[in-house]
């Protein structure tokens, strides 16, 4: 997990703010990819909970147990991912990103050759997202969240707001740097969300192989990151 640090550089804020734009790049991809293929949400926990109480509702047993299954699995996802990163034994502060792309191509690979029903799929997905989202909490000194989309917009209204309403030259700058931020993250998810849909005809099966190889990528911006320097 990459939370605050007293001292942040402007270098190292920098690589925090790509790392986030990433995660939230692969995050909107596979949200997408999700919707198209199992009409469900693997990493938007929102939408996934208002159809579940619809369904409800509805007695649409398909969506709860689909909901309820990619629900439990991200939770499950964010529970393994915090234990990892504060597990003291554990020296790799990178795993996760092995971990989560190892699953993407674990994945990939046994849904190609044995076609993987819908309830596992999203538990698996569900599952890598929760994991995902645990690896970059902040940057800079602003909390972001790389899979919250409606918690993003709403720091960067109330960023902007602050922004334009302080008299105080520190907060205005500080407020201004974190509307970027968080712009910048929302244009990740967005355009994660718009490439997905155009390569699923061209990747099909091997639609996840991209964000399990940018994970890689990313894994070694972090890398970059914590590496002293002399």
């Amino acid at each position: 997990m990459i939370t605050e640090r007293s001292l942040l550089s402007s270098d190292e804020i920098k690589v925090q703010e790509k790392l986030a734009i990433f995660l939230a790049f692969i995050a909107g991809y596979i949200d997408a990819t999700g919707l198209i293929k199992w009409k469900t949400y693997v990493s938007f926990m929102s939408g996934n909970t208002t159809q579940l109480g619809a369904a409800f509702f509805s007695g649409k047993y398909g969506v709860i147990i689909i909901s309820v299954t990619v629900i439990g699995s991200f939770l499950i996802g964010i529970f393994a991912g915090t234990c990892l990163s504060l597990w003291k034994k554990c020296s790799t502060k990178t795993i996760a990103f092995y971990i989560v792309s190892g699953i993407l191509i674990f994945y990939t690979f046994i849904n190609y050759c044995v076609q993987m029903g819908n309830i596992p799929s999203v538990a698996i997905l569900g599952f890598a997202m929760g994991m995902m989202n645990t690896i970059v909490t902040t940057v800079g000194h602003q909390k972001v969240n790389t899979n919250f989309v409606t918690g993003t917009l709403n720091s960067l209204a109330r960023n902007t707001a602050i922004f334009m309403m302080s008299n105080d030259r520190d907060e205005k700058n500080q407020s201004k740097a974190n509307a970027v931020h968080l712009l910048l993250l929302w244009m990740g998810f967005l355009s994660g969300a718009v490439v997905s849909p155009f390569l699923q005809n061209i990747l099909g099966n091997w639609i996840l192989l991209l964000p399990a190889v940018l994970l890689l990528t990313c894994r070694g911006l972090i890398f970059n990151s914590i590496t002293p320097k002399n």
